[in-house]
């Protein structure tokens, strides 16, 4: 009886329960303590539900639909640091180059 079928809880409930739960993850010592708060609020079966659309609200978010994704490869710092180690390389070679130069004096 108190078994409840995939799309048994409204589209407006699941938005607003993660809502909930992502406006008030910081007053709890774990997400998982906001979810089951949450949860109980709302008269949602379990907490276990709840940490499945909020699970699935942080993938559709991260895939795009509110913030660009950029590769690692294309992140400025990675490129920075790609110049300053082939730079590094360059100054190795010169190093031993001369210390083979000094060493055969």
């Amino acid at each position: 009886m108190g078994e409840r079928r995939k799309g048994q809880y409204p589209d407006e409930l699941r938005e607003r329960a993660v809502r909930m739960v992502q406006e008030s993850s910081e007053q709890y010592p774990s997400q998982w303590a906001a979810i089951n708060s949450v949860a109980g609020k709302l008269g949602i079966g379990s907490g276990e539900t709840l940490r499945k659309w909020v699970r699935e609200a942080e993938a559709t978010e991260a895939a795009g639909k509110n913030r660009k994704v950029v590769s690692a490869d294309d992140s400025p710092e990675v490129k920075r640091l790609r110049r300053e180690n082939a730079e590094l390389r360059r100054a190795n070679e010169i190093l031993k180059a001369a210390a083979g130069f000094f060493a055969a004096e």
